[in-house]
This record gives C-alpha cells, sequence and structure tokens, in this order.
C-alpha cells in the first residue's frame, strides 16, 4: 500500500514560535485533514542549512534532506516573513539550494501547485512578498495557488494552540492547505526521480 502524497512546508524564521511558522502549520494541518503527509521546514531546520554555494561538491544532512523531502513533495506551502519589503534571506537560502534539483526528471518545483504565505508587521511588505514569492515559484517552474494569504500581524495574533485571533485569517490559511491538495494530482507522479 502506499503512502499518502506528501505536502511540504517551507518557512518561518530563527525566532522561537514565530507568526510566520504559525500560519504554514494552520495551512498544512487543513492539508493533512485532505488526506495528505505534511512535513515542515520551519525556521529552526532552515537555520541548519549553510548558505547555497554552487560550486560545493557534497551537501549536509540537513540539506540533503530537504531536497530529498522536496523532490518527494506533491505540493509546497511557502511562508516568509516579510523583511524590508521582500522574502526573508532565510527562506531564500532554502529555495536557491533546489538548484540541487536541475538536472531531476522533474526539475525544482515543476508542475507543483505552491501555496504562498506572508506575514508582516504591517500591510506594505505582505503585498510585495507575495508578488517576490510568486515570481521565484514561476521561476521555479512551479504553480503558485490561486490563493495566497497576507497577514499584518499588527491585526493578527497567533496562539500556542495552533489557531489565530481572527478566524477570517484562519479560514484563508486553510484554503491555502485545501488549494495545494485539491492540485496535487494535477501533478504527475511519474516525473518524479
Amino acid at each position: 500500500m502506499s503512502s499518502p502524497p506528501l505536502v511540504v512546508g517551507i518557512g518561518g524564521t530563527i525566532g522561537a514560535a514565530s507568526s510566520t511558522e504559525r500560519a504554514l502549520r494552520i495551512a498544512l494541518e487543513a492539508a493533512a485533514a485532505e488526506g495528505f503527509r505534511t512535513r515542515l521546514f520551519g525556521g529552526g531546520d532552515m537555520a541548519r542549512l549553510p548558505l547555497y554555494d554552487p560550486r560545493a561538491t557534497e551537501r549536509t544532512e540537513p540539506e540533503r534532506a530537504f531536497v530529498n523531502a522536496v523532490r518527494e513533495a506533491s505540493a509546497v506551502i511557502i511562508a516568509s516573513p516579510g523583511y524590508h519589503g521582500s522574502l526573508s534571506g532565510l527562506v531564500k537560502n532554502a529555495l536557491d539550494l533546489l538548484e540541487e534539483t536541475a538536472r531531476d526528471t522533474r526539475p525544482y518545483l515543476a508542475d507543483m501547485p505552491v501555496g504562498l504565505i506572508a506575514t508582516a508587521f504591517g500591510w506594505q511588505a505582505t503585498g510585495s512578498t507575495i508578488a517576490a514569492l510568486r515570481s521565484i515559484v514561476h521561476a521555479l517552474r512551479g504553480w503558485p495557488t490561486p490563493f495566497a494569504a497576507a497577514i499584518n500581524t499588527q491585526e493578527t495574533k497567533f496562539d500556542d494552540e495552533g489557531g489565530a485571533s481572527d478566524p477570517v485569517v484562519v479560514e484563508q490559511l486553510q484554503r491555502i492547505g485545501r488549494q495545494v491538495a485539491r492540485f496535487a494530482p494535477l501533478a504527475s507522479p511519474s516525473a518524479r526521480t
């Protein structure tokens, strides 16, 4: 019996219990409720990834684990804080590591649905961060889902129980998880390496 398809979550900050990682967890839980396995690469995981060096001949165990999980994935959800109007260096470094898949049968995020989440302390950086993430996903040959969540953390607070102060935000994050789950069967599993 084969295991359920995998949704990989990428996002967070180095600081413990970040709003970005909590938002990502809500979206991943919605994908899990649709019957998918999930794997989170949060801020702590991404902090263990060395700065991407395209000339490196060997990869660390955290790098291999990250790349292999994305190779196995049927869908991805990326969540980034909006730092200075764009995604964080931590998230960008993880995405840069996907260059390891360039020669795969299915390179990068090709033909995969990708949900997007941006959190920021104000509205301006949420929109520009979503736009930057969409551009990166397109460059990586992925399919950004129709809906992306832009969350102003001045207005919405996340709690330790996995919820948020605004039920509309929770519904938006759940919608992202449901959308990647709904679109994942469109990606050809036979294209994986």
